[in-house]
């Protein structure tokens, strides 16, 4: 296994990573509201803009790296990022210090919604902190697009993923076709005399790892059960849909749905569609909605395993692919795929920013919380949490008026 990564490019000759890892991403689950997108734009800025961790264009890798694997990718994103600047401990706890307090409050409003049968009132926080997360996402767009789009040809790709993308062309499709275009582009472009070898192999052992991760954390097969699950039919589905989803919360809705409702009558339309709605208005990764489902089904022990087996395959998945990429960033044809992937994430970032801004901006005072937040994000590099929660009591003193 290599090293995690050198000094010059993480900052590991600090004295204590493993507590700056924990640190960050236990702040960064209280306070990334917005979604995926919103998460990135973050990282980016403390982690790339402030405290130099690592380099732009090494963000920009491991951010195609945990676009193409199944799960949540802000949290895979998080994932690589704790094994980078502390190692195998970093690994584990940047992951579980970006997932906890999002469970913790997930956990919470489930035991609420419990006892009284609805959701707390949340629109007048998010009312304040949208239009935030909408100038959080633009400033880390422009900043990562000046880096990754480094030629014509990865210009024109990331043109052609932003169009696939309004059109909804499945966003699986769109990132292995931008990757494998600007790939094939790229070799045609070589010379002939360039071998081609680095490049199986890299791909080849990629797969390889990906099957063996799979295959790790999918053992079991369990029937349909009844309406009160046991914790182990509970794990298993929460580990398989962590396994194979890849995309936005509406994605994670339809698979929610097959599983929990149609197959196994275990909740009703409306129990998900509110356990969905809690993920999403909550800061830190939306699959905190297994959080919400496994305590109304088993308590807070069942919380406890629909997380955990949501978010284990992420961790293993990582842990596979996450040495793989310095291979594959050496091998001119590999390196060519992961830059088309690379633009189409950014693509895919830029569209869910232009969807959620017309959600987000709705009136004057909305327009202008997103306006001063890009000024003092671009010209005074003030830290996104900050903004975040100044958004936050904005809305509440705005609904309160």
């Amino acid at each position: 296994m290599p090293e995690p990564a050198t000094p010059e490019i993480t900052g590991l000759r600090d004295k204590h990573p493993l507590g700056e890892v924990a640190r960050f991403f236990l702040r960064l689950g209280f306070t990334a509201f917005g979604g995926p997108a919103a998460h990135i734009a973050m990282m980016e800025d403390e982690l790339v803009r402030r405290r130099k961790w690592l380099t732009r264009e090494k963000f920009l890798d491991l951010l195609g790296a945990s676009t193409l694997i199944p799960g949540p990718s802000s949290s895979e994103l998080a994932i690589h990022i704790g094994y980078l600047r502390a190692g195998w401990a970093g690994l584990l706890i940047g992951g579980a210090c970006f997932i906890l307090p999002a469970t913790i409050l997930v956990g919470t409003i489930a035991w609420t919604y419990a006892r009284f049968g609805h959701l707390p009132q949340v629109s007048a926080v998010l009312y304040g902190v949208k239009p935030v997360v909408i100038a959080v996402i633009l400033q880390a767009l422009w900043g990562l697009g000046r880096t990754a789009v480094k030629s014509k040809l990865l210009a024109f790709a990331g043109a052609v993923c932003v169009v696939c993308s309004a059109l909804g062309v499945n966003l699986i499709l769109i990132l292995f076709g931008a990757g494998a275009a600007v790939a094939m582009i790229h070799v045609a472009l070589r010379s002939a005399r360039q071998p081609k070898q680095p490049s199986r192999i890299a791909f080849v052992a990629l797969a390889s790892q990906a099957r063996k991760a799979l295959a790790q954390v999918s053992p079991w097969a369990v029937p349909a059960s009844a309406a009160v699950p046991g914790l182990w039919p509970l794990f298993y589905v929460f580990l398989k849909i962590g396994s194979i989803v890849f995309g936005s919360g509406y994605v994670l809705l339809a698979f929610l749905r097959a599983d929990l409702v149609a197959q196994r009558g275990w909740l009703t339309d409306a129990q998900l569609v509110d356990a969905v709605a809690v993920g999403q208005v909550t800061p830190g990764p939306v699959f905190t909605t297994a959080t919400f489902i496994g305590y109304l089904l088993r308590g807070p022990v069942g919380a406890l395993v629909a997380t955990v087996g949501i978010f284990l395959p992420a961790f293993l998945l990582v842990a596979a692919s996450g040495p793989l990429i310095p291979h594959i960033r050496r091998s001119p044809a590999a390196g060519a795929f992961l830059d088309g992937v690379n633009v189409a994430s950014l693509a895919l970032m830029a569209v869910v920013s232009y969807q959620l801004g017309r959600s987000a901006i709705v009136d004057w005072l909305s327009a202008l919380l997103a306006v001063v937040s890009l000024l003092l994000l671009v010209r005074f590099r003030t830290n996104s949490a900050w903004l975040v929660l100044g958004g936050a009591l904005a809305g509440m003193a705005a609904r309160a008026l």
